[in-house]
């Protein structure tokens, strides 16, 4: 409860006096729509990861982490400012460049401490790709970017560029990570991937190439053929039609109905895998460009999850069922973590900050807030927007702008959450009413 109070004021705001007496170097890297169940470390049969699954070795993979906005731009101002969006203000994938420069992150945070700050990658709260205040190095490109030969701003400076994505902004923070100098340091790092290749308008409307087909994710030539062969993992839930939600059993013009028809095909989840190898090989790099890596807190993780198939949803995140929230969490600190540790308490975006600035883990929780705020984007997720709370057994989702369609789901029984009971289970969803009541209290949504 104490954390969850502190979102309500900023946590930044906080005197960095209450840290902890060590001042470790800093290295966050954060991948671009990344499901928690695509790395060999939480279990994926096949996924090639090998630099991922050291951090698990040597450090903490959380087992229940969390995004508490399944959306792009929210989801990143949450990771910088350990604010939920309502209180941050980034609450859709909407031009959000001018509040953006005003946020006070973490990383700025350690800047006026006297950190070395780096930030590499996807700013994404609007297109604009200018230094946001608090880093003395920035590497950045407009909107969501281009995999293959990327316009790049370096310190206020256009640079075109020739190469793919990861490995372009791998090569600046490995050069950030050797430079001499006295004092830590906090890199940054933001990858474009696993995003598809498309353009991204100020409304937050997309334009090229469709989201949802298989050659918009664009894998490095060297990994065109990972592979092939391969039989994907699929859920149980992959390919159902949404029975029990009415909110996504609406009928929309234009629109097919959810199900078997409209699920994600394997040449586009297989593209991103092989996006994600490089992902991962550049965390190799990283992790051999560090020459105390004792000393340095490494956090790999990711802005929210991805849909694929399940409940016949494709190319979408925002819902807030658990492939949309749930995220990879992996932390390299052994001042702090046991290698090989899993933690089961809930790890949140928002609990980034605290971490970053005090070495501090947030107090256990018992349930969290969940927020998505409607865009005019995808027909499918219009007039959308909900609360929502999980515990660990129970998650409710209550919609805004959509009367009657609410949904409870009990986890324990119903992990997949094919089963409403919103109208079977009374005294549970009176329970979790008075819980997302209280929720919404203590964080001021």
């Amino acid at each position: 409860m104490d954390q969850l109070r502190l979102t309500r004021r900023n946590l930044l705001s906080l005197p960095l006096a209450a840290a902890a007496p060590s001042r470790p170097n800093i290295i966050f890297v954060l991948v671009d729509d990344l499901r928690q169940d695509e790395l060999g470390c939480y279990g994926h049969p096949f996924a090639s990861t090998p630099h991922a699954d050291r951090l698990a070795r040597e450090g903490a993979r959380f087992l229940n982490a969390f995004a508490v906005t399944p959306l792009c731009s929210p989801s990143r101002a949450s990771f910088l400012t350990g604010q939920y969006p309502h209180a941050n203000g980034i609450t859709d994938n909407t031009s959000r460049a001018r509040q953006s420069h005003q946020l006070m992150t973490w990383p700025r945070r350690l800047h006026e401490a006297g950190y070395q700050t780096s930030f590499i990658g996807k700013w994404h709260m609007g297109n604009d790709d200018s230094p946001r205040p608090g880093f003395d190095h920035w590497v950045s490109f407009p909107g969501q970017g281009q995999c293959i030969d990327p316009p790049l701003n370096v310190n206020g400076a256009a640079v075109q560029t020739r190469g793919y994505i990861t490995d372009l902004l791998t090569d600046h923070a490995v050069d950030f990570l050797k430079r001499k100098r006295r004092s830590p340091f906090c890199l940054y790092l933001a990858h474009k991937a696993v995003h598809p290749n498309i353009v991204q308008r100020d409304d937050g409307s997309v334009a090229g190439t469709s989201v949802d087909d298989p050659d918009s994710f664009i894998p490095a030539e060297r990994h065109r053929n990972l592979y092939v062969g391969k039989t994907l993992p699929r859920r149980p839930n992959y390919g159902k039609p949404p029975a029990g939600k009415p909110a996504l059993e609406r009928s929309i013009n234009g629109l097919k109905p959810l199900g078997p028809q409209t699920a994600t095909p394997d040449a586009t989840i297989l593209n991103r895998m092989r996006m994600m190898k490089a992902v991962d090989e550049s965390l190799g790099r990283i992790l051999a460009s560090v020459p105390n890596l004792d000393e340095t807190m490494v956090i790999f993780t990711s802005d929210h999850g991805y849909f694929y198939g399940e409940h016949g949803l494709d190319a979408e995140r925002r819902l807030a069922y658990e492939e949309a929230i749930r995220i990879p969490m992996l932390i390299r600190y052994p001042a702090m973590f046991r290698a090989g540790s899993r933690p089961e308490d809930f790890m949140l975006s928002i609990d980034i900050a605290n971490l970053c600035l005090r070495q501090q883990l947030p107090r256990r929780r018992d349930d969290f807030l969940i927020e998505y705020y409607s865009d005019t984007v995808f027909p499918r997720i219009r007039n959308m927007g909900y609360h929502a709370v999980r515990t660990q057994d129970w998650k409710y989702i209550q919609y805004r702008e959509l009367k009657g369609m609410d949904e409870l789901y009990n986890l324990r029984k119903d992990p997949y959450e094919m089963n409403n009971l919103i109208h079977q289970d009374k005294s549970a969803l009176a329970a979790m009413r008075q819980r997302l009541d209280r929720l919404r209290k203590e964080t001021g949504a």
